[in-house]
């Protein structure tokens, strides 16, 4: 498995949400950046999450046309990512904290989880 937000990483992320099931509907559009404060300084501190009538998919760094920003611990988000917390945990203890559209990040968390059961990922 690539390390956590390595190019290898966004490829293999990339492929496993192409991968995935069906997309939950989206109206138009859902971009969640991902704010990763506390990074390795050769890492990005920020990722976009874009979800759309096509499915699914990562780029490192911010979206100026963020639904919502989700700052999170760089520990935290790798627990997530690899499956150890899961989102709703995070959330009501605070490990994740939200700004903006809070509904645009639940289809967001809905199809990252579905990516990560899915057989290739």
């Amino acid at each position: 498995m690539a390390d956590f937000l390595t190019d290898e990483w966004f490829a293999a992320a990339n492929d496993a949400l192409r991968a995935a099931p069906g997309a939950p509907p989206v109206q138009r559009p859902v971009r969640v950046v991902l704010e990763l404060a506390d990074a390795p300084s050769q890492l990005p501190h920020a990722l976009t999450v874009t979800l759309d009538a096509d499915g699914a998919s990562l780029a490192p760094g911010d979206h100026l046309a963020a639904d919502a920003i989700v700052r999170i611990a760089f520990a935290d988000a790798r627990a997530l990512t690899q499956g150890d917390v899961d989102s709703a945990t995070a959330l009501r203890t605070g490990q994740i904290k939200v700004r903006g559209d809070l509904n645009a990040v639940i289809p967001v968390l809905d199809w990252l989880v579905a990516a990560r059961r899915a057989p290739d990922a």
